[in-house]
């Protein structure tokens, strides 16, 4: 790891200011900045911890709807009794991530700003564009049975690695941030991450210095919430495909698809299509996907598990 030095302000605006700094990046929980540290992936000369900014809340909006500090611990987020009880999609994908020793650490803005697990990523000695820009992308002619299947392109397959965020997506979560001159913007969840282009490495829309200090949910979506995550392992591993979804008893609903993209993947246009069934609607869903040949069996997957969630909803 090479060295850095380290500063802890205790409010937003000294955060803001600190962060200017050449090389200099926030940390929260570092579940995730702190591996990549030390393998020499991020360098940051100067970190900025941020734990002492108050942002660790989570509050009831006026609309009926929740107001969630950007330092909430996932834990904290998962057993709160307004999520349980009117959110059960976001505390079932929260839940389903990693360990209760990383949730305990992780934050929901440091969950949203993760970066990818694929392993052409983090191994320094192979060409990766998300990593060094213009290097190449490994993946395309690698292993790339847990990759991207839609929404990418000749520069990366890469995927988002979040349970959270795909719940977030379905459920029409809004960031808010402060940006470097002190002023405050609401991001869309669908907004926030950037599909891979020719510029991968750029992954969300955050301006330089740009703080993320909540995100809040709308009232909540009536039916039934359930988040299904398949992967290789039963715990401590990423998806391979996810699904949130908030089924009506009438078949209706909203889904969001997490293991198939570079960002939380839903597409509201197909959704009226839930009602005549898991086919119709993942035809429309991946209308636009391009698998390799070692993920080609996700495109089924996810036709599946969309089916099993659909009777599942169906069950009650």
């Amino acid at each position: 790891m090479k060295a850095f030095t380290f500063q802890k302000p205790q409010t937003a605006e000294s955060a803001l200011a600190a962060v200017r700094q050449p090389s200099a990046k926030f940390i929260a929980g570092g579940t995730n900045l702190l591996d990549l540290m030390k393998l020499e992936i991020e360098t940051p000369a100067h970190l900025v911890d941020i734990n002492g900014l108050g942002l660790d809340k989570i509050e009831a909006l006026p609309d009926g709807g929740l107001r969630i500090g950007a330092l909430v611990r996932n834990t904290a987020l998962a057993a709160d009794a307004r999520v349980r009880r009117d959110y059960g999609v976001l505390s079932r994908a929260l839940l389903a991530g990693a360990s209760s020793q990383l949730r305990n650490k992780a934050t929901t803005a440091g969950n949203l700003l993760q970066r990818t697990r694929c392993p052409y990523f983090y191994d320094t000695n192979q060409p990766c564009n998300k990593r060094q820009p213009g290097s190449g992308c490994s993946a395309i002619e690698g292993f790339s049975r847990q990759h991207a299947i839609i929404g990418t392109s000749s520069a990366c397959i890469a995927t988002h690695p979040s349970d959270m965020a795909v719940a977030m997506r379905v459920l029409d979560a809004q960031v808010e941030t402060l940006r470097a001159d002190q002023t405050r913007r609401i991001i869309p969840i669908a907004d926030l991450h950037r599909l891979p282009g020719t510029t991968p490495h750029v992954e969300h829309i955050l301006e330089p210095g740009e703080l993320i200090t909540a995100v809040t949910l709308p009232k909540p979506v009536a039916g039934t919430h359930i988040y299904r995550k398949v992967r290789d392992r039963a715990s401590y591993a990423f998806a391979l495909i996810s699904v949130a979804a908030i089924i009506q008893p009438d078949g209706s609903g909203r889904i969001a698809v997490g293991g198939v993209a570079h960002k939380p993947w839903r597409v509201e246009a197909a959704e009226p299509q839930l009602r005549s069934g898991a086919e119709a609607f993942t035809r429309q869903l991946l209308a636009n996907a391009n698998p390799t040949h070692d993920n080609a069996f996700k495109l089924p997957l996810v036709q599946r598990t969309v089916a099993s969630v659909l009777a599942d909803a169906r069950k009650g």
